[in-house]
């Protein structure tokens, strides 16, 4: 199998299992703290074998990356908090659709803090996105209304997309770090502060075993899986590929959980995703001149 083959097939598997992460949340039965203390023992225990195995742990001698490692570290957790809060409150679906506006947030922070240029395009899509997390926070009082929950729940997802942006920005100022122990520094970091305000086991063998798997798949393999596959992969194929999460997240709130989405919910998340895809590709709203044709005389 040539190098692009086996990271698509790495980025495919590691897409495909982030997006069953919410049923794996909810259906632990515990506590979002509890998950997260847990996801981030099982996880660190997983990447540092990981790391010893591939001869990495020496980069943790280094004073950088353990301070941006950290400070990403802390982000990282809060970003757990909030998107698994939102699951419960939202749906799994619209907790995804609002989460997936992080690249927004980054563009926009990348704009503030580093001067990096703002296009027309790139503005043009921003707003298109917010558009989409309108019609979804509209939805709660032309359908009935969800209440104060559903409206805490989309809030959380788009706090947990702003930690997700700091914390890929912290991430590349370590370029050049593998990326396996910037995340083992994250999750010891989660340790640290989780155990500070969760203290308690899972209280169930099934709680145990969700736990456990999300911890190991979803944090310690996939971040493996993840991070092999940028490397093999050109920047346009890792960011077509990444759209296969948000799917596999609403078939698996629509199949499992049996969720079913209003009208103006489903047109606000595709709202969303098309602004993210128009961004990401970089796509134009602009209509195109038509072409004179060549002559052939």
């Amino acid at each position: 199998m040539d190098t692009q083959r086996l990271g698509t097939l790495e980025m495919s598997v590691a897409m495909t299992v982030s997006g069953t992460i919410g049923w794996f949340v909810l259906s632990s039965g515990e506590s979002v703290l509890r998950v997260v203390l847990w996801r981030c023992i099982f996880g660190a225990l997983t990447l540092f074998l990981a790391c010893a195995a591939m001869g990495l742990l020496h980069h943790l001698r280094n004073k950088r990356v353990l301070l941006l490692g950290s400070l990403g570290g802390v982000a990282i957790v809060i970003n757990w908090l909030l998107l698994f809060s939102a699951y419960s409150r939202s749906s799994i679906s619209i907790a995804t659709a609002i989460y997936n506006t992080y690249p927004f947030m980054l563009f926009v922070l990348g704009a503030i803090f580093f001067a990096e240029k703002m296009t027309a395009g790139k503005l043009l899509w921003l707003i298109t996105a917010f558009a989409g997390v309108l019609l979804i926070v509209m939805a709660d009082t032309k359908v009935g209304g969800f209440g104060s929950q559903y409206l805490s729940g989309v809030a959380m997802a788009l706090g947990a997309a702003l930690c997700y942006a700091i914390c890929t920005i912290l991430i590349k100022k370590l370029s050049g770090t593998p990326p396996h122990v910037i995340a083992l520094v994250q999750v010891v970091v989660g340790i640290i502060l989780m155990g500070a305000i969760a203290h308690s086991a899972p209280a169930t063998s099934k709680g145990w075993g969700m736990v456990a798997i999300i911890g190991i798949v979803h944090t310690g393999l996939v971040y493996i899986l993840l991070y092999g596959a940028i490397q093999k992969l050109p920047t346009h194929l890792t960011a077509a590929l990444s759209f296969i999460y948000p799917a596999v997240a609403i078939l698996v709130d629509i199949i499992a959980l049996g969720r079913r989405l209003y009208p103006m919910q489903i047109a606000g998340a595709g709202i969303i995703f098309l602004a993210v895809a128009g961004m990401t590709f970089g796509w134009s709203l602009k209509r195109r001149e038509p072409q004179p044709a060549l002559s052939v005389d």
